[in-house]
């Protein structure tokens, strides 16, 4: 008698565009509600002040990060469920494991010089190939004006600090560890990675940042496979934002 093949489950499809929907959700409300909130206590013209904007911007990657991590675990309160084991996250799951070590310090830089170079030279290829295409747009990161030695701290705190840790902490960390355990398979590194930076792009809603950041990406989901944890992946991403940050607030020639 032939036995008729076993179908394969949906549950961890349906579980891998659970995690990507969550988190662009958690990450939208979050910008949604904060500025709402602060826009009706505060005003317009307060909130677009330096320091509110800082302010903002903390409480959204705080709220993501809550919404993201500390929710899902306990909407589903019973400990033998398996939905509260999927959505239970660990420090190693996150990338948090262990301390920094110097390979940490010494990939950030090259992983930082790889992503420049590879986007340089597709942005150069794709202005050629459609030069109807705005690629040299400047970034909208929400500070046009920093008049005063506190606006550009808080500034560099938000851009240069704050951004790099939280977002590391949800696209390499949660997001890349809960994909790399559940998408099984030959495919299971490349689909991680490009899922992840698929993500990670289109939230950045721009096409030439959204290149940039998806090829970053790739570096940033490459480090934290190679080292097994992020913090090469936050080390890179504060060089980055550094950089932009010193040309266009300091130097004035934009990035």
């Amino acid at each position: 008698m032939n036995k008729k093949p076993a179908k394969k489950s949906l549950k961890p499809v349906l579980l891998i565009v659970a995690f990507l929907l969550w988190t662009a959700a958690a990450i939208l409300i979050s910008q949604l509600a904060v500025v709402f909130l602060l826009y009706l206590l505060l005003g317009r013209e307060t909130l677009s002040t330096p320091v509110w904007t800082t302010v903002a911007n903390f409480l959204v990657y705080a709220l993501a990060l809550f919404l993201i991590i500390f929710v899902p675990p306990r909407l589903f309160k019973k400990p033998k469920s398996p939905l509260n084991k999927t959505w239970a996250t660990s420090r190693e799951e996150l990338g948090l494991k262990n301390l920094p070590t110097w390979v940490d310090l010494g990939l950030a830089p090259l992983g930082l010089f790889l992503s420049l170079i590879v986007a340089s030279v597709v942005l150069s290829a794709l202005s050629k190939l459609f030069p109807g295409l705005n690629l040299t747009e400047a970034q909208d990161v929400g500070y046009k004006f920093l008049a005063s030695g506190l606006d550009r701290t808080v500034a560099f705190f938000a851009l240069c600090v704050l951004a790099p840790i939280a977002e590391e902490l949800i696209f390499r960390g949660f997001l890349y560890g809960k994909l790399r355990a559940k998408i099984s398979g030959k495919y299971s590194l490349p689909l991680s990675i490009f899922l992840v930076s698929l993500l990670f792009a289109l939230l950045h809603a721009q096409l030439n940042v959204g290149i940039t950041v998806f090829i970053m990406s790739l570096v940033l989901c490459g480090l934290r496979e190679i080292t097994g944890t992020i913090y090469s992946g936050i080390l890179l991403h504060i060089l980055k934002n550094t950089i932009a940050f010193v040309l266009i607030y300091i130097v004035g020639t934009g990035f």
